[in-house]
């Protein structure tokens, strides 16, 4: 993917107590090994099935385990699994269509109950039946439609959820077909084969994703409170509450105040977490500044773990200024990347961008090379908040990613855009009376006002800007197309490129892209033909054979000037230096079983 209001007082009395103590009474011998760092987002669920943001899954992923896991590199390595299933060790038949995965002998649940081939089964139906925001993780199994289908009547929109997940459950009780997705199968207590209704060469990747669909849950545990469950608190003997692999679990939890997770004694897996306990204020995001004044004083021992890793500008130069905490202060790319969608394929909306015309992809390529992304991320952004977007839109680190500088749509070329602008619309008349479009807010703001500026000072176009306070129903508008300009972003959910090419552009996310791009229910023109021909080849081929033909749907964004490159994301970590172990990668926070606390 992906807690916000006050702490409990009592809560923040005791911090602060504990950060006064003297080594005397604190222990001189040895740390204490608790790890306190504030949230800003309260849960809506931590169950896998239905966790759908940041905040949750960063929590979560220390509880849940999934037969993989992503390194600090991204890869995928086993985790429940014994190895990773490739067609070099048999665990993926020749045609691509099965999978064999073998389980560890050793995996329990922290209650203590063991995990087998049964429970995995259970998790992934049960995932595919409620019908969460990461379901379609499973779309290429066999039999997955069929489950969703059958599920639709007890777990449709507005349906009461009690009565969905109690008829889920009851349902994978009695081992109901309807339920149970065709292409899984338990040969003995320790083997699982999958068997796919098409090849999916993103799958594992997706299967992988942490803390959402593909994490293993306990069905005992579920079934005595199948809604509720996931709030109450786990550990030793836990029947009804909050149960999982991870090497923590929830020991307390009160809503919109504070969360409290212990480490799992003798966890089956490795490294054995130092870490006693993790502690987590939870406040609401308007307090980040002064969380970050906690931090200073010793309060806490990092900002920004949590899914929330954005500081503001004046609290990150502060730091940074700082001789004693400029150390501390870690700036790491995150998984976002921000760009102007023009209007393409949305005719009712129309505009001087719409179609493949030379003249519209001439405006669009004038109004890209129009930006300074070193000028934006510089002015905006500080160099700390973002880097230029110069790679493409799949961002830096991730695979599919161009590489620095090799996305001919980042080089600002002020020259030749004015020219363009002269030779497809010479009086001005076609670009007349633009708006850009964006949701207020952060550096939505800033940002909208430098890009005014640019086409002012570089093409002479004058663009209105037209902020929207009301987020949701921005982006419903922006997905609809309505806008001839527009903010536009994507966070990504696991490192493959199918989880942009498939979401953001073309047949398989018919009307899901705000510009309608290559969107066969906007103007099919041979550029949509041609990627949605080939997207299909390269979603099923294994990653190695398929990089060749998502760099080519990277090249008919490019030449069609689909989109004007702006900026991706940095995340900004305070970790105090006694801290070991933590950090962050593109994707998330490092696992709490590798972090520990050095002073005394």
């Amino acid at each position: 993917m992906r807690i916000r209001t006050e702490g409990l007082a009592i809560i923040a009395l005791a911090v602060l107590t504990g950060a006064a103590c003297s080594k005397a009474e604190q222990g001189a011998s040895a740390p204490q090994q608790i790890l306190r760092f504030p949230v800003f987002q309260d849960p809506k669920s931590w169950d896998p099935a239905e966790a759908s943001s940041e905040a949750e899954t960063e929590l979560s992923q220390n509880v849940f385990d999934n037969l993989w896991r992503f390194d600090d590199s991204l890869k995928v390595v086993p985790d429940i699994a014994t190895t990773v299933p490739t067609a070099s060790n048999g665990g993926v038949s020749a045609d691509g269509l099965t999978y064999t995965v073998h389980l560890r002998h050793d995996v329990v649940f922290d209650n203590g109950d063991r995990v087998t081939s049964t429970d995995v089964l259970y998790s992934w139906n049960r995932a595919a039946a409620l019908r969460g925001a990461y379901s379609s993780n499973f779309a290429a199994i066999a039999g997955f439609s069929d489950v969703q289908h059958a599920a639709a009547s007890l777990c449709a929109a507005g349906s009461d959820p009690l009565a969905c997940h109690s008829g889920v459950e009851q349902r994978l009780a009695a081992h109901d077909s309807q339920f149970q997705m065709s292409g899984l199968s338990a040969p003995d207590a320790f083997t699982v084969q999958i068997h796919l209704g098409r090849a999916c060469g993103w799958c594992l990747a997706a299967w992988t994703l942490q803390g959402t669909t593909g994490a293993i849950v306990d069905e005992r545990v579920i079934r005595n409170d199948p809604l509720n469950w996931w709030s109450k608190p786990g550990g030793p003997g836990v029947t009804d509450g909050l149960v999982g692999t991870g090497a923590f679990y929830l020991n307390a939890y009160v809503p919109k105040q504070s969360i409290t997770w212990k480490a799992v004694s003798h966890w089956w897996g490795t490294p054995v977490p130092r870490l006693r306990e993790v502690i987590n204020d939870i406040k609401d995001p308007s307090a980040m500044s002064t969380a970050v004044g906690a931090w200073e004083q010793g309060s806490y021992d990092i900002v920004g773990y949590g899914g929330h890793s954005s500081l503001s500008v004046a609290d990150i130069l502060r730091i940074k200024n700082s001789s004693g905490e400029a150390g501390e202060l870690r700036l790491i790319p995150k998984g976002r990347t921000t760009w102007v969608s023009p209007n393409i394929g949305n005719p009712a909306t129309g505009g001087p961008f719409l179609g493949e015309s030379e003249a519209a992809v001439g405006l669009r390529r004038a109004f890209a090379e129009s930006i300074d992304l070193t000028g934006l991320a510089s002015t905006v952004c500080k160099n700390l908040l973002c880097i230029p977007a110069t790679g493409g839109l799949i961002t830096k680190g991730l695979l599919g990613n161009l590489g620095d500088n090799r996305d001919p749509l980042s080089k600002f070329n002020p020259t030749e855009a004015r020219k363009l602008l002269g030779i497809y619309d010479p009086e001005r008349k076609l670009t007349a009376n633009l708006k850009y479009s964006y949701d207020a807010g952060g550096l939505n703001d800033p940002v909208a006002s430098y890009l005014q500026g640019q086409w002012q000072r570089n093409l002479g176009v004058t663009v209105e800007l037209d902020p929207h306070p009301d987020v949701s129903g921005y982006v419903s508008d922006r997905i609809a197309g309505k806008f001839v300009l527009s903010r536009d972003g994507w966070g990504f959910d696991y490192n493959h490129p199918q989880d942009w090419f498939d979401n953001l552009w073309g047949a398989p996310a018919e009307g899901a892209n705000t510009s309608g791009f290559a969107d066969p229910v906007g103007d099919p023109g041979p550029t949509t033909d041609q990627y949605n021909s080939i997207l299909p080849k390269a979603d099923a081929l294994p990653i190695t054979e398929a990089v060749r033909l998502y760099a080519q749907l990277s090249k008919l964004l490019s030449d069609q000037a689909a989109y004007f490159p702006l900026y991706y994301s940095v995340g900004q970590f305070l970790i105090h230096t006694y801290v070991a172990g933590a950090g962050s990668t593109t994707q998330s926070d490092y696992y709490w079983d590798r972090i520990h606390i050095t002073r005394t």
